[in-house]
């Protein structure tokens, strides 16, 4: 291991001596600075040292012909300051080597989601259209909090409140999921330093009885045949779209007046009491041979897989451009408080997971309740002493 004053002029007239494959000049000022010369006439600068397990370690830092004498220098200076305050950058190195991309963890992300989502191509949406196009090609412990609220702040400029927030949660989502399968770079998540934006998502509307009326005149003149039976069924039963989109004939008994919700939102099978007014929408429904579907479309026989086009035109109609079809569920539940229905009862019927999902409809419970103790003061207060 020869010893030599490492410079420029050194190094230039280096060369690997007769009869050996490589030899390697060690600098005498800064340790562990390396020229390694090989018989092909190839040179490489290195800086080797003792880790702290007591093994020699190399880090390359470049070829003779790619960086000049001085920035190979100055580079084994930093390492080997590196060594002395800091331990070992090469097992650094190897460990930010083994820190995956975004687009990495985003696949186990999506391969975890279809393991136990009803609909996982909803998360698969959210991760193609934004999260990896953005994020895909950085590795984890590149992504920042800053990053991640710059790029919320610039899309809230063109989204809903309701989608960036999803957006924040779902990048969240898989940092939380990196960290607990022990992904390198995961195990800071850069989401929990940004703060969820306060908007107020509970814009709910609630059909008057007029609005309703209105809706299902709309409905019936239609072009598509079965949108007024899927507007009356959601007000008269408080279901949502896609389980009633999905509803099979097996699964509804007129007889016991009711209709078997087998796989819900909430994962969990229900039961969905069925009104005279249900019942007679149902009655008018063509049972197709062979279909098992509900309220099939009646060209493919299949279920809807969308019907945007005609619940627009049916809404304009009605003068209801703002409605939103999972409004009706809201409507099916207002009708219901406001008719006395406790929110139990309310709740068991939307088949809501938890008492606070229902608690929305309070302040329509309240109502019916101060209607009824006002109807009772009244009668108290009119009425003549004894």
């Amino acid at each position: 291991m020869p010893k030599r004053k490492l410079d420029a002029a050194f190094c230039l007239a280096a060369a690997c001596p007769y009869g050996k494959n490589k030899e390697t000049y060690w600098d005498t000022t800064t340790t562990g600075f390396v020229l390694e010369v090989r018989r092909s006439g190839g040179k490489t600068y290195y800086l080797r040292y003792i880790d702290g397990a007591n093994r020699q370690k190399q880090l390359k830092i470049g070829r003779y012909e790619d960086i000049t004498f001085a920035q190979a220098q100055k580079k084994a200076k930093r390492l080997r300051s590196e060594v002395v305050l800091n331990g070992d950058p090469a097992e650094r190195k190897k460990q930010t080597k083994a820190i995956p991309t975004y687009a990495k963890l985003a696949e186990q992300h999506l391969d975890h989601a279809r393991t136990y989502q009803k609909r996982p191509e909803n998360t698969q949406a959210v991760l193609e259209r934004h999260l990896i196009p953005k994020w895909g090609k950085f590795r984890l412990d590149e992504i920042t909090p800053q990053a991640v609220s710059r790029w919320l702040a610039e899309k809230r400029k063109s989204y809903a409140p309701a989608t960036v927030e999803k957006l924040r949660m779902m990048l969240g989502r898989s940092f939380e999921l990196g960290r607990q399968w022990n992904v390198p770079g995961a195990q800071i998540n850069p989401v929990r330093a940004v703060p969820r934006f306060k908007f107020d998502n509970a814009r709910e509307w609630y059909l008057t009885k007029e609005e309703a009326n209105r809706l299902l005149v709309a409905c019936k003149a239609s072009s598509n045949p079965q949108l007024f039976a899927i507007v009356s069924l959601l007000l008269f039963t408080g279901a949502r779209k896609s389980e009633l989109l999905q509803a099979k004939w097996q699964h509804v008994d007129v007889e016991q007046r009711s209709w078997l919700i087998p796989d819900s939102k909430t994962g969990k099978a229900r039961r969905v009491p069925l009104a005279s007014a249900a019942l007679s929408v149902i009655a008018d429904l063509v049972h197709i041979p062979g279909c098992p579907w509900l309220v099939p479309n009646p060209e493919t026989l299949k279920p809807y897989n969308s019907i945007k086009r005609a619940w627009d035109t049916a809404r304009r109609e009605a003068n209801l451009p703002g409605l939103r079809i999972h409004d009706l569920r809201h409507s099916a539940a207002s009708f219901m408080a406001n008719a006395g229905t406790d929110l139990f009862a309310i709740g068991r019927i939307l088949g809501h997971a938890d008492h606070q999902s229902t608690m929305r409809y309070a302040h329509l419970a309240n109502d019916t309740l101060l209607a009824a103790v006002e109807a009772g003061a009244s009668a108290f207060h009119n009425s003549p002493p004894g």
